[in-house]
């Protein structure tokens, strides 16, 4: 599969979203960007399972990109993290997911650790991965034979950064 071509970004209403990936109330975006790149799985023996096999998630990569299609920043994991080109970044823990299109990643919705280094994720609380394409695990067989061996994927996402809206 040749690599996705970033397509133009959407605005999101939250309303058009799975209730369980909404942001909560008191926050506004910050920045959209669209992320492209490549995800790792890897054939592995099932936890607990040893003679059943699986494709197991290893990792993203993914250059961020602004509406533009200038990079500005990128995303890469374990742990997930979203860095932007200033040295700014976070690192996430996933509170819910939603089904996404056919063959693609689940939506997602992240809420952010505090940031490290000055920049662009200073104050992001939350992080929405919507308008996926691609991504899953692969459909090839994985079995003993296959135990070890890495199969990367093409895939594309919306990632939309959100902040606290400041109370007077």
């Amino acid at each position: 599969m040749a690599a996705p071509m970033p397509a133009p970004m959407s605005t999101f209403s939250q309303l058009s979203l799975p209730p369980a990936v909404q942001v909560p109330e008191g926050h506004k975006v910050t920045m959209e960007t669209v992320g492209v790149g490549k995800i790792t799985y890897e054939c592995r023996a099932k936890k607990d399972m040893a003679d059943q096999f699986e494709w197991a998630f290893v990792g993203p990569e993914a250059t961020l990109m602004d509406r533009r299609n200038q990079t500005v920043g990128k995303y890469y994991g374990p742990p997930a993290t979203w860095e932007s080109k200033d040295g700014s970044k976070v690192t996430g823990t996933q509170l819910a997911v939603a089904p996404g299109a056919a063959g693609s990643l689940p939506l997602q919705l992240v809420k952010a650790n505090p940031a490290t280094g000055m920049g662009a994720m200073q104050g992001v609380s939350h992080i929405q991965r919507v308008a996926t394409r691609g991504g899953v695990a692969p459909q090839a067989p994985c079995d003993a034979s296959r135990s070890g061996q890495n199969v990367i994927v093409d895939y594309q996402a919306d990632y939309i950064f959100w902040t606290a809206i400041a109370m007077r």
